[in-house]
């Protein structure tokens, strides 16, 4: 997932106006709370600094270092708090730096602790404060006096170094960091998703194929204590149970397609999707191209055979899976809500590069939304888990696109 330092169109403050507005009395009420808390936050830094300092020749400055730059980061939530609630500045929080256990012992734990950016320039930032905090307080305050009809545009200028400040000193360290973050959000949506997926299996299996199963075992007991006493009964509960044991079948191909279907593992993406296709119940057109100009070019002009072509034209199997799982819900959220006055629907899977992309559409009623319950607020979320990206585009009245994009990673490699 490509990330960028821009500014995000909801983090950017409305246009400055000569009457004050609800943003501009946050800027102010921050740019005037800036100087007792940079008062505190300069004390804390010239006292941590200098104490630690003098006692660095002793076996107790460079835990005390640790400890405060560990405080250090306590301040930075705080500062990037009340950012958040008074600027709209969104910054991610750090990642945490590992306890001893975690970090191989107490000494490799105090050397990371003692470099750790995210404290230093916490730090720098509690230092650095302390004069521009004079200066926002005395022109904010004042200004609302002798300054008022400029002060607008002096407080949006203010704030919008404050802005910067906070971004550049407060934010993870670097790209590095705040993908780890985003990856330990993702991991806990993978871990959340796989339970689900176990339990929904468990009860699959409790409720259908397990109970056939035993009503199953329990008919062919009775069956074999009447077989010398009443043959004919005894039949009609073989032949029952043969009824039954058809029906169990049944449910266990339907719950392991539904786990991951032996037509994808065999034949690919476009047989398995033109199964789930045909038990939509609208007409639905698919068309699948996996061996786009990246996927060509990415064979170097060597040939490898036929099952090398066939390998470089199918992505990694847990892409391909997912891929199958995101039209499946899809097309089940077009027999739902779709209505009656849909037609047809489509489905275009193809390769653009390094990602493999899925849009499924329909003409039916539209309308539809991540947060309106039909299961695209999940389906986002598991895409999100894998670096993946869910758009949905659906006017009232006038059908909907959904469009999917997923990394792709050659079969080969895995």
């Amino acid at each position: 997932m490509t990330m960028s330092h821009a500014v995000p169109d909801n983090d950017r403050p409305p246009p400055v106006r000569a009457v004050f507005s609800a943003v501009t009395w946050k800027e102010i009420a921050y740019l005037v709370s800036n100087l007792p808390l940079a008062i505190v936050g300069f004390v804390y830094a010239v006292v941590m600094v200098s104490t630690t300092g003098g006692l660095s020749v002793t076996a107790v400055g460079i835990p005390l270092l640790a400890c405060g730059l560990y405080l250090s980061r306590q301040l930075g939530r705080l500062d990037r708090a009340r950012a958040r609630g008074l600027l709209g500045v969104r910054v991610d929080e750090p990642t945490p730096i590992p306890g001893p256990k975690r970090s191989g012992g107490f000494f490799p734990w105090l050397w990371t602790s003692i470099k750790d950016p995210v404290g230093w320039r916490t730090v720098l930032y509690q230092l650095i404060r302390l004069p521009w905090g004079v200066l926002t307080f005395t022109v904010a305050l004042t200004g609302l006096f002798v300054l008022w009809p400029v002060l607008p545009y002096l407080v949006r200028l203010m704030a919008n170094v404050d802005r910067a400040m906070v971004r550049g000193l407060l934010s993870p360290s670097d790209d590095l960091e705040r993908r780890i973050a985003e990856l330990e959000s993702d991991r806990g949506v993978v871990v959340d998703t796989a339970a689900a997926d176990l339990r929904r299996i468990e009860r699959d299996l409790h409720d259908g194929a397990q109970a056939r199963l035993v009503a199953l075992a329990m008919g062919l007991g009775l069956a074999k204590e009447k077989l010398l006493e009443d043959p004919e009964g005894a039949a009609a509960m073989v032949d029952e149970a043969h009824g039954e044991v058809k029906l169990a079948l049944q449910e266990l191909r339907d719950l392991a397609r539904g786990i991951h279907p032996a037509v994808l593992t065999d034949r690919g993406l476009d047989a398995a999707l033109s199964s789930v296709a045909a038990r939509c119940v609208v007409p639905v057109k698919v068309a699948v191209d996996l061996q786009g100009d990246a996927a060509r070019g990415s064979a170097g002009g060597a040939t490898g055979g036929a099952a090398g072509d066939a390998a470089r034209g199918r992505p990694a199997e847990a892409i391909e899976g997912i891929a199958y799982f995101v039209v499946s819900e899809l097309l089940q959220n077009v027999s739902k809500h779709a209505g009656p006055g849909a037609r047809g629907a489509t489905v275009e899977v193809w390769r653009a590069g390094a990602r493999l992309m899925i849009r499924v559409s329909d003409d039916g009623r539209g309308g539809a939304s991540p947060s309106g319950g039909s299961g695209l607020a999940g389906l986002a979320e598991r895409l999100g888990a894998v670096d993946g990206v869910l758009v949905v585009d659906s006017p009232a009245g006038a059908g909907t696109v959904v469009t999917a994009e997923l990394p792709w990673r050659d079969r080969d490699r895995g």
